[in-house]
């Protein structure tokens, strides 16, 4: 069953969670799985086990409580943010590996603009390097198979972070998801601990130097993601 994609625009955020919500609560065995795709105005959403003394100093940006895993991130416009709405029981993966594809179609995307992707152990998300985003040399802190169950501290030396990851799973379903950053307004990032670390920093693709336009990263996004998330 192929997935349903809906490019939004610029969508209300409460209004975009609702409607996931209720899509995911009324969803049946038989029903489509789907991808949303938007941007939203300015805000800060601070996921359920949020800190709030990650959040700095964020001024007249309002900051919305959210259901989905994760600490504080912000959102505007020039970021594409991609909700995947998939029936993980129907497409026969777990959580981890959904995490891991939706990571993977963000690393391909980079490909795409000529840019290397990267995860970081212990920290959702793909990170570039700042000093050559196009490098493809292996991070140290990349994550490796462990004999012990230690998760490492995350190590962000030398990395900018250019997508966040924040989901939910109810009765299977996912909703919330994962926003790249394409050209933004970054200044608001100062404002909080990105994800709940300090100082970590934050890029976009237009601060390491690859001008593209929201719709074709978001065009990029969407097929990646459609074809990562097929079971």
């Amino acid at each position: 069953m192929a997935i349903d994609i809906r490019t939004l625009g610029r969508a209300d955020y409460s209004a975009t969670v609702q409607a996931m919500q209720d899509y995911t609560a009324s969803r049946t065995p038989e029903s489509p799985d789907a991808l949303w795709i938007c941007e939203h105005a300015p805000l800060y959403t601070q996921g359920i086990a949020g800190k709030s003394d990650h959040l700095l100093h964020p001024g007249d940006i309002p900051v919305l409580a959210t259901n989905r895993g994760g600490q504080v991130t912000f959102h505007g416009p020039g970021q594409v943010v991609a909700y995947p709405l998939i029936d993980l029981q129907r497409a026969g993966y777990f959580v981890k590996e959904y995490v891991y594809r939706v990571e993977e179609a963000v690393i391909r995307t980079l490909a795409h603009f000529g840019v290397t992707g990267h995860r970081v152990a212990g920290a959702p998300g793909i990170y570039v390097r700042l000093d050559d985003p196009h490098s493809h040399a292996m991070l140290p802190q990349r994550p490796q198979k462990r004999t012990d169950s230690d998760v490492p501290t995350p190590d962000f030396e030398g990395l900018g972070k250019i997508a966040a990851l924040g989901i939910k799973v109810s009765r299977h379903c996912t909703y919330h998801g994962v926003a790249l950053n394409v050209s933004m307004d970054l200044e608001p990032y100062e404002r909080i601990n990105p994800c709940g670390y300090a100082g970590l920093k934050t890029v976009d693709l237009s601060t390491i130097g690859v001008h593209t336009t929201w719709e074709e990263a978001a065009q990029v996004l969407g097929q990646q993601l459609s074809i990562r998330l097929a079971p």
